[in-house]
């Protein structure tokens, strides 16, 4: 998707993006393409810096928080407070605290394949493409799970033309196959001592949005989980969007509806859109809670 044009927003602008995965990633990037003119401040829930959050360090009026996650919201007085007692003023802000697995995970799931979003899709293809290559026939895939991830799994799979078995059965370890050793795993194995053999895995699971947030800020919640959005990725409350797996949009996960990438570029033209008609905001850093009027 191409990037927003460019803005004339004011160098006081402030927004604040709650979450620092794939989906906050890819809308600053968007900003920082559009020449945003105001701050950019990221609170991510992680203690170490991996190198894509580093980069995004690294732009122009971007603050990356690390180990410092959002907490509460103050819808009124626009502000976001953080676990560790500091407080950010937002002119715009955005929730992307993504998603997290139901259950926790299957022994050996870091050997398999794992469709959560539709960004999956692409990943799962080229892994398929390879173990096809190395076998020199249809793979034979095993997809654990049930619901929209499971049946957008199967889908691709059926695409690249692997011949799926499907099982809602939860297995309780995932192990190397001898097909394509090294690939993929291939085998699963249940609680009672069963297994079920093929060339790959694919776990598709049940995952719930990171959605807390929305509690404290009043914001509407979907039935099944996730912070309600409009088309343009407005929430409830005004001044406050939401984008990647913690948004849902007619009651489904938008990570299962739409590439972050995308969703990253339209929220962003969006956000240069309201910045550009909004007043100027005063100059305002972050400051402990207690210093707080």
């Amino acid at each position: 998707m191409s990037a927003p044009a460019p803005s004339s927003t004011s160098a006081a602008t402030r927004i604040v993006i709650a979450g620092a995965g794939p989906a906050a990633q890819a809308l600053v990037a968007q900003l920082s393409r559009a020449r945003f003119a105001g701050t950019i401040t990221v609170l991510s829930n992680r203690d170490d810096a991996p190198e894509e959050l580093l980069e995004l360090a690294m732009l122009p009026r971007v603050s990356v928080r690390f180990g410092q996650p959002a907490s509460h919201i103050d819808s009124v007085g626009r502000t976001v407070a953080t676990a560790d007692g500091m407080e950010f003023a937002y002119d715009q802000l955005v929730i992307a605290t993504g998603s997290v697995p139901v259950a926790s995970p299957v022994e050996g799931a870091s050997q398999c394949l794992n469709y959560s979003t539709i960004d999956d899709a692409p990943r799962i293809a080229e892994a398929v493409q390879e173990v096809a290559r190395e076998l020199g026939r249809r793979p034979l895939g095993i997809l654990v799970g049930n619901g929209a991830a499971a049946g957008q799994a199967e889908a691709v799979l059926r695409a690249k033309g692997v011949r799926p078995i499907r099982t809602t059965a939860r297995p309780a370890a995932v192990v190397p196959g001898k097909s394509v050793p090294g690939l993929a795993a291939s085998a699963v194995v249940f609680e009672d001592g069963s297994s079920m053999s093929g060339d790959l895995v694919v776990l598709a699971e049940e995952r719930v949005a990171l959605d807390s947030l929305a509690a404290t800020a009043g914001l509407a919640t979907a039935c099944s989980g996730g912070i309600v959005i409009s088309k343009d990725f407005r929430t409830s409350v005004a001044g406050i969007w939401a984008i990647g797996d913690a948004a849902a949009f007619d009651g489904v996960r938008l990570g299962l509806l739409v590439a972050a990438a995308s969703a990253a570029g339209a929220c962003a033209t969006e956000l240069l859109t309201a910045a550009s008609a909004s007043p100027a905001a005063a100059p305002s850093g972050a400051r402990p809670l207690q210093a707080a009027a």
